[in-house]
């Protein structure tokens, strides 16, 4: 079973409770069911009898929301009571229901207590029998999903439109469609001890890489907790440098993303009940690469790729660089500018780094103000809020017009690269730090430092600032700009992982 395989003795550890097995006595399976689930209304014990089977009595067990009573009915209980020839003898009833009487396309026996609690819980039936230790397992799932939509965070104006859901059998599916080979390799496995969430592994046989794989394996199998409900709980539990604001996992809800990062040799974990897969590797140029660009000309989306990276520089530097300035380099500044800036902060209260710490706060606030607010009320928020808080703000004399314009550049800047959120909010203050306390010496100084974190940075065994020009020669084709696809020399838009494993095994 994949699931022992993977995970080893940690899934079996569950207590003697989920080492039971059921019994040849109807009446106790019953009994015992009920008493598992207590005064719960919502499970749905069915007796009956077939008449083409005399003396065997059945029961089945649902959990009403989850199944479709419509299939049962049409599956189960109607080819069961329309019954009229007996099993031949020597035939076991519960192979009869099974191989020629039950319509259902999912349909297999378990005596484990665990197994069929499980199955129970996600949606399908049980069916026990009268003096057997078996039970059927039968695939009833009805449960309301979402409907495929664009996901809300990663809009394209030209591509694919649809993105995963939150069961996971409909998201594996979007997957298939788009990697129509037998090559790609589907891995189920259980995490939480709670949940019992049903999570799988996907990679491509002849592109994975090898190393990769075995690591996200091994720090899958040491995971013990008690309820997984998203993806972002085993990113954070399987992530190199768990501490650092610089993500060394991906994540997309788009299937043509997903699909693209296997072909380069990535790996996937989805988890049922999230929309958002995990990928990785993950390398920093990815944070500005968008599925996107491949869906345009590759000059128009290496114009939009060093946008996103002027913005990223820009929102972590800006800033910091007109504090040094200001607070410790005005030689370096023009007469008219260093007046201008003297004459704006007349009557301002507060030091340079208070003012620009205060505004970089309020533009915080009412960015997530904006963002979990209805849309339509989040867009007049941010428009008002920014108007006229930063208006009145600039006439009572609290801040200057100077800071205010930095720090909105610094903070529009920002949103160009929503994924590296996190990373821009700690490496602006740190460097602001730096600059306000030793001037450009110190936001120099900063910079190198966090330059050498990067490159410390490994996902996977793999280095974080992979496909760089200056990493490696001939990486260049899809890093700082795109390659027209007619140039491109390599599986995709990464260094597959059979090439890595070639150079390994050499």
């Amino acid at each position: 079973m994949i699931i022992a395989r993977l995970l080893g003795h940690n899934s079996l550890k569950r207590g003697d409770f989920l080492k039971q097995k059921i019994t040849r006595s109807l009446e106790e399976n019953i009994s015992e069911i009920k008493r598992i689930f207590g005064p719960d209304q919502t499970l749905i014990c069915h007796r009956f009898q077939p008449v083409a089977i005399k003396g065997l009595r059945c029961c089945l067990f649902s959990i009403d929301g989850l199944v479709s009573s419509a299939q049962i009915t049409e599956s189960i209980l109607r080819p069961i009571s329309t019954l009229a020839v007996p099993p031949a003898e020597g035939v076991a009833p519960i192979d009869f229901l099974q191989q020629q009487v039950l319509q259902a396309c999912e349909a297999k026996k378990e005596s484990r207590l665990q197994e069929l609690l499980r199955s129970l819980l996600y949606g399908d039936t049980v069916l026990f029998l009268e003096d057997s230790d078996q039970a059927l397992i039968l695939g009833t799932k009805g449960f309301e999903k979402r409907s495929v939509s664009e996901p809300a965070s990663e809009t394209y104006l030209k591509g694919p439109r649809e993105g995963f859901v939150e069961p996971l059998l409909h998201n594996l599916a979007m997957l298939r469609r788009k990697l129509r080979t037998p090559a790609l390799k589907l891995e189920y496995f259980t995490l939480g001890e709670n949940t019992k969430t049903d999570c799988c592994l996907c990679y491509l046989d002849n592109t994975v890489d090898r190393m990769a794989l075995a690591q996200l394996r091994k720090r899958l199998a040491g995971i013990a907790i008690d309820g997984v409900l998203d993806t972002n709980y085993l990113s954070e539990l399987v992530r190199d440098r768990r501490y650092s604001p610089f993500r060394t996992t991906g994540s997309s809800e788009r299937p043509d993303v997903v699909a693209a990062k296997l072909l380069e040799g990535r790996i996937a974990v989805f988890v049922d009940g999230s929309p958002m897969a995990l990928t990785v590797p993950h390398i920093f140029l990815e944070q500005f690469q968008s599925g996107e660009d491949y869906y345009v000309d590759a000059a128009f989306a290496g114009i939009n790729r060093s946008l996103r990276i002027i913005g990223f520089v820009a929102a972590t530097t800006v800033l910091p660089v007109y504090l040094s300035l200001v607070t410790f380099h005005q030689a370096f500044m023009p007469l008219p500018l260093i007046l201008s800036i003297a004459k704006a902060r007349q009557g301002v209260p507060f030091p340079i780094f208070m003012e620009a710490l205060l505004l970089l706060l309020a533009f915080d606030i009412l960015r997530e103000a904006g963002t979990r607010t209805p849309s339509g009320i989040g867009q007049t928020l941010s428009v008002v809020g920014g108007l006229v808080i930063g208006q009145a703000a600039v006439e009572a004399r609290l801040v200057s017009v100077p800071v205010l314009i930095i720090v909105a550049l610094s903070g529009i800047c920002s949103l160009i690269t929503p994924k590296l959120k996190a990373a821009v909010l700690f490496c602006r203050l740190l460097l602001m730090l730096l600059g306000v306390g030793f001037g450009f010496y110190g936001f120099l100084l900063g910079e190198v430092g966090l330059a050498i974190l990067l490159c410390e940075h490994r996902s996977f065994g793999l280095p974080y600032l992979s496909s760089l020009p200056l990493e490696e020669v001939g990486s260049s084709e899809d890093s700082l700009a795109r390659a027209p696809f007619w140039n491109m020399q390599k599986f995709g838009r990464f260094l597959a992982g059979v090439e890595r494993n070639r150079r390994a095994g050499s």
